[in-house]
């Protein structure tokens, strides 16, 4: 298994929305969500229209089995309204072409994500990049680690840190500067 990475670069997340809004509302949707919630792709494909009509998502994490709630920010809350408009509460928000409402599965999300980063010529992603880029642009916002760490359920800062690149930029740039 790769270790991926989140996508730092601002310009370059507004190319893949751009990208992805261009290609399919679905993916671009999908793309929106995870980076600004944090949630895993296996607590977002299961996600039904009935559970983007509130202010937040409340559900139970499948890896950890813990309750969770979600508050959605603005921008996702707008777009996620203009995208259920007409759509039953039963369906699933991100579905397959395959089969009557079924939802998208890993596999189809973690290849919609590979073709967005090969059109901005980026590696290193995968599906868990959406929760990692939020997580590191939660971070530089607030630098409030503390809290992240709460978020994503981590059991310490430097797991966290770690998991969100923090520690990589910090060698990076280190490492540029390094001479002997």
């Amino acid at each position: 298994m790769n270790f991926v990475q989140p996508i730092r670069d601002v310009e370059v997340l507004r190319e893949i929305k751009k990208y992805l809004r261009m290609w399919n509302e679905r993916n671009y949707m999908l793309f929106l969500l995870g980076i600004n919630s944090g949630l895993r792709i296996s607590d977002i494909l299961p996600l039904r229209v009935s559970d983007a009509k509130k202010n937040y998502f409340n559900l139970r994490e499948s890896k950890t089995n813990k309750q969770k709630r979600i508050t959605m920010t603005p921008e996702l809350k707008r777009e996620l309204h203009r995208y259920i408009e007409g759509k039953e509460d039963h369906e699933y928000l991100f579905q397959s072409r395959k089969g009557i409402n079924q939802p998208l599965t890993r596999d189809a999300a973690y290849k919609i994500l590979q073709k967005a980063a090969q059109h901005v010529n980026i590696d290193d992603i995968g599906t868990h990049t959406l929760r990692k880029t939020f997580g590191y642009h939660f971070y530089q916002k607030t630098k409030d680690v503390a809290l992240l760490q709460e978020i994503f359920n981590h059991s310490s800062p430097q797991v966290t840190k770690r998991y969100i690149g923090i520690n990589q930029d910090t060698m990076d740039k280190a490492l540029k500067s390094f001479r002997i």
